[in-house]
């Protein structure tokens, strides 16, 4: 066997080991929540599905689940529009300061996030917000925002320049150019980022845990079941939670992928 063909075989390797070392505890939660047992041990008992009656049948559940919904879909849309002007700013202009207001758009997620969770408590509490669905909303679209940023911005940077300049030179205005040509082209990364954003809302726990006082998420809501318990709940939350999430990602991940369309 060449060095080369070794080497390829030993790269896949390391990916499946890989891939299995992350999704192994995910795909054991999964079967466990079909698991009839109170206890995750093995040999498994039989195929129920009373865990997911038990959290469906439960009005405090269902509550998480709507507050996670709204809080996702209005940070995935503030966060959006936040980072769609955030990339199209540092596509379209150049100024004093620039690398600057790039190093603060991009800082949230480098912050630790109960060190994130804290600050946020702190500045909403002094505003009167704390405690409250849309103090959920403002922390996450801060966490957010670069996200989207980063994504839109990519998709920015294979758009030929030039073309910007020829919908101005055949009378459109500024206005009219960003609906007639960035609109369109940014359009796959636009939805990719709005899955992107409400994936991340819709699993973060630490920031919320600080701001959401009794408005609990659906990650809140896993912590307090799980404290000095052990609840097969937990496993089928968790289950909807890694599905609507991944869903969101595969998505987000598909249309970043999607191609520009060739320049003639």
């Amino acid at each position: 066997m060449s060095a080369e063909r070794a080497t390829a075989w030993f790269l896949r390797g390391y990916v499946v080991v890989v891939f299995a070392f992350v999704f192994a505890p995910i795909a054991a939660s999964f079967v466990f929540s079909f698991n009839s047992d109170r206890f995750p041990t093995l040999p498994l008992g039989h195929f129920t599905l009373h865990w997911y009656e038990t959290i469906f049948n439960d009005p405090d559940v269902w509550e998480a689940f709507a507050n996670s919904a709204i809080v996702s879909a209005c940070t995935a849309v503030i966060a959006t529009f936040i980072g769609f002007c955030t990339a199209y700013t540092d596509y379209r202009f150049r100024f004093f300061g620039k690398s600057a207001y790039l190093g603060l758009a991009l800082l949230p997620p480098t912050i630790p996030l109960v060190i994130m969770g804290l600050a946020m408590l702190a500045l909403l509490s002094r505003i009167g917000m704390s405690g409250r669905l849309d103090s959920i909303i403002v922390a996450h679209v801060v966490l957010c925002s670069p996200f989207a940023m980063a994504v839109i911005r990519l998709r920015l940077a294979q758009m030929d320049p030039s073309l910007e300049a020829a919908a101005w030179n055949l009378g459109a205005s500024e206005w009219q150019a960003m609906g007639a040509v960035i609109l369109p082209f940014t359009a796959p990364a636009i939805v990719a980022a709005l899955c992107l954003t409400a994936a991340v809302s819709f699993d973060e726990f630490a920031v919320a845990w600080f701001v959401s006082g009794l408005n609990k998420t659906v990650p809140v809501i896993i912590l307090e079941i799980l404290q000095g318990n052990v609840d097969p709940q937990i496993n089928a939350i968790g289950s909807i939670v890694f599905i609507t999430s991944m869903t969101l990602v595969v998505v987000a991940q598909i249309l970043i992928m999607t191609k520009a369309p060739r320049r003639a």
